[in-house]
Formats: structure tokens, C-alpha cells, sequence
């Protein structure tokens, strides 16, 4: 009786102290993100593109953007971008490439880069909402902007990639902020790898369960809900292209993706591109805007395709 005591005690430690080790293991890989958005951040105030003008959308402090508009523009089209960093952190000045924002200008487009509420103090159906009232606030003002209304992308890396594929898919979004697909001329989500929300969820590996858990819960009719293939079938954005390295996940999910929006009816384009784990998935966001990287010029290609191009007088 004894031993069995002893022996049960010995299991119970055991398992406490795996236990322990996966929250040692967790915290570890937090403070690693956090300090590697530190370091971008450090680097992004160095290298910030000029000229931006910051708008709130909203009365949360992190409901701002910042958009740039070419000098002396009155009809540029516009692409709004929403950041990565797995729905619980990252920033309008961190988490985006230094290149993106010069070169698209230099393209004649306005760009904006929005903050959104962060999970767990808001949802990720909130972050949804976020997005769509971000792009209403700036086409409500786009005359005095010098922005086209009629001609609109918007674009994100990994969980910012969810967010617009989403709100590309799901009308709702849009709905509550008082548009609808129609002010939604593409949408070009960059290395996301959770458009079958259940699916990425039940592949997981230990690095980014608890992320996914956090962000979309444990009921599989709301994983359902937030999962842009789910919605892709029903009408949805006119035309999208899905950019992603080669991440096992991520090549998978956008092909399905990219599947079930063939069949909604929308025409849909997929860039793929080396660059391997999280390696390559952070190179496609820093670098894209770099002209001689690979899927700079696929973007522009794509964009210039959606916008019917750009008359530099009159932009």
C-alpha cells in the first residue's frame, strides 16, 4: 500500500513538473516574441516612412492608423494593411516591412496601416470589426484625402492575413460598418495558415496551440464561424491573391482556400515563394516592397490588374 502511495506520489510530481516544464516552454517562446517585436520595433522607428498622418477610427487607443497619400494625390486607390503577431500583439510600427509603404506610394496608391484591439482584451471577432471600421473611416473621408473610394484592397500578414480574408468572406463585418463587398475591390492575404480555423487548430504543434486556443476558443461552431474557407462558397470579394512561402500549413490552407473561392465565384490568383518556417514567413512580410524580391513584383503585377493601373497626373 505503501509503494502504491509512493509510486502514485512519484506519477503526480512527474506529471506536475511536465506540466510545469510546458509553461516554462510557453513563457519562454512569449518572451522571445516579445523581444524580437521590440527589436523591429527599435528598427522601425529608425527607418519609419515619412509623411503619414494618423486618424483614430475608433475611441480604444489602439483603433488608429497611419496612412500615406502621394503628394498632391486626388483619386489614389487605396490598400489597407493589418498586421500579423497572432492576434494578441504586434503593431502598425512593427510588424510591417520598411519597404511597403514607400513603394506602393511610389506606385501612386494611399496606403494605411491600421492597430486594432488585441486578444484577450477584445475578440478576434472584434479585430474583424476593427477592420472593417478602420476602411470605413478612411473611404467616409476620401475626397478630402484624395483617395479613389471605387477602388480598395486590402492586405495582411499571418493573423492580419485571417483578418482580411475574413472580412473578405464574411459580409458581415463589413455590413456594421456600413459597407459591403462592393467597396472591396481585392483582397491579398500574406502567409495566414489559419483560413480553416478547426483544421490549423487540430494540426497544431505545441508552439502555437495555446495562441490558436486563446484567439478562437473551444467551440468548433464558432472555430467554424471565423473560418474564411467556411464562408468562401457564399458571394464574397470580387478577387483575391494569396501569397505564402513554403510552410507545410500555410501552403495548404491557402490552396483550400483558394479552392473553395474558385467555386464562390471570385478569381483567385496564388503567389508562392521560397522561404521556409518562421524564417521565411517573417521574410515575406519584411521584404515585400523590395524590388528585387520575388513577390514584389507578382503584388504590383496583381494590383495594377485590380486597379485598372494608375494616370500619374491624376493621382
Amino acid at each position: 500500500m505503501k509503494r502504491a502511495w509512493i509510486a502514485g506520489g512519484l506519477c503526480l510530481a512527474m506529471l506536475g513538473a511536465g506540466a510545469a516544464d510546458a509553461q516554462m516552454g510557453q513563457r519562454l517562446r512569449e518572451r522571445m516574441a516579445e523581444r524580437a517585436e521590440q527589436r523591429a520595433q527599435e528598427q522601425s522607428g529608425q527607418k519609419r516612412a515619412p509623411g503619414a498622418q494618423t486618424i483614430s477610427y475608433g475611441t480604444d487607443p489602439l483603433q488608429v492608423m497611419d496612412l500615406w497619400v502621394p503628394k498632391g494625390a486626388r483619386n489614389a486607390p487605396l490598400v489597407l494593411y493589418v498586421h500579423g503577431g497572432g492576434w494578441k500583439r504586434g503593431s502598425k510600427d512593427t510588424a510591417m516591412g520598411n519597404a511597403l509603404p514607400g513603394h506602393l506610394v511610389g506606385q501612386g496608391y494611399a496606403f494605411a496601416s491600421i492597430n486594432y484591439r488585441l486578444v484577450p482584451a477584445a475578440s478576434v471577432e472584434q479585430q474583424a470589426t476593427d477592420v472593417a471600421q478602420a476602411l470605413a473611416t478612411v473611404l467616409a473621408q476620401a475626397e478630402k484625402l484624395g483617395i479613389d473610394r471605387g477602388r480598395v484592397v486590402i492586405t495582411g500578414h499571418s493573423a492580419g492575413a485571417h483578418l482580411v480574408a475574413l472580412v473578405g468572406t464574411d459580409e458581415q463585418y463589413l455590413r456594421k460598418a456600413g459597407l459591403s463587398f462592393a467597396d472591396i475591390d481585392g483582397v491579398m492575404p500574406n502567409d495566414g495558415a489559419a483560413y480553416d480555423v478547426p483544421k490549423q487548430m487540430a494540426q497544431a504543434g505545441r508552439f502555437m496551440s495555446d495562441t490558436y486556443k486563446q484567439a478562437f476558443g473551444t467551440d468548433p461552431a464558432r472555430q467554424k464561424a471565423l473560418s474564411p474557407t467556411f464562408h468562401a462558397a457564399a458571394p464574397n470579394a470580387p478577387r483575391f491573391l494569396l501569397l505564402h512561402v513554403q510552410r507545410e500549413d500555410g501552403v495548404a490552407q491557402a490552396n483550400e482556400l483558394a479552392s473553395a473561392l474558385t467555386h464562390g465565384g471570385s478569381r483567385v490568383e496564388v503567389g508562392s515563394f521560397p522561404g521556409k518556417g518562421l524564417q521565411g514567413h517573417a521574410e515575406i512580410n519584411r521584404k515585400l516592397g523590395e524590388p528585387d524580391y520575388a513577390a514584389t513584383p507578382v503584388m504590383d503585377a496583381w494590383l495594377k490588374g485590380v486597379f485598372g493601373g494608375v494616370n500619374l497626373a491624376e493621382r
